[in-house]
C-alpha cells in the first residue's frame, strides 16, 4: 500500500515551520548596556540589561520588575522560601541611556572609516540622536 502524501506541501511544511521559529528580533540593546524603563509599571527606574532575548525581543534588566518566586526545597538540608527576580520586559519599552549626558536617546548606526586600523577599514558603531556622539558596545 502506498503512503499518502501531499506532494505540494511535502517538504514545505515541517521547514516553514522551523523557520518561523528560528527567527530572531534586531534590537537596540544589548548585554550591559545602562537602560531607562519608558512605559509600565516600572516607569522612571534605570538598570543594567542582564539578558537579551532576542526570539520574544525582550530585555531583563537588574532591579526593574521585579516578581516574588516561591522555591520548593529540593533536598532535606535546602530550605524552602520567597525570592524576588526580575522578570522580563518588552525591549520597546525601554531606551538606552547617554553616556556622556545620562538622557535617554534613540540611536542609528553609521560606518566608522578610520584609518589607523588597516585590518578593519569600515566598523559599524552605534551613535547617539541626540548629540551624535558614538555609544561604546559594552562586551
Amino acid at each position: 500500500m502506498r503512503v499518502l502524501k501531499y506532494k505540494k506541501t511535502a517538504g514545505k511544511r515541517l521547514h516553514a515551520r522551523h523557520a518561523e521559529n528560528a527567527k530572531r528580533m534586531k534590537l537596540h540593546v544589548s548585554k550591559g548596556d545602562t537602560v531607562r524603563v519608558m512605559r509600565g509599571e516600572d516607569k522612571g527606574k534605570e538598570g543594567k540589561v542582564l539578558r537579551v532575548f532576542l526570539k520574544t525581543g525582550r530585555v531583563l534588566i537588574e532591579g526593574v520588575n521585579m516578581v516574588k518566586m516561591h522555591r520548593k526545597a529540593r533536598t532535606a538540608e535546602e530550605q524552602s522560601g520567597i525570592r524576588e527576580a526580575p522578570a522580563s520586559l518588552h525591549s520597546s519599552n525601554v531606551m538606552l541611556l547617554d553616556p556622556k549626558s545620562g538622557e535617554p536617546t534613540r540611536t542609528h548606526a553609521r560606518f566608522d572609516t578610520d584609518t589607523t586600523h588597516v585590518e578593519r577599514r569600515r566598523t559599524k558603531e552605534r551613535v547617539s540622536v541626540k548629540n551624535g556622539e558614538p555609544i561604546p558596545r559594552v562586551r
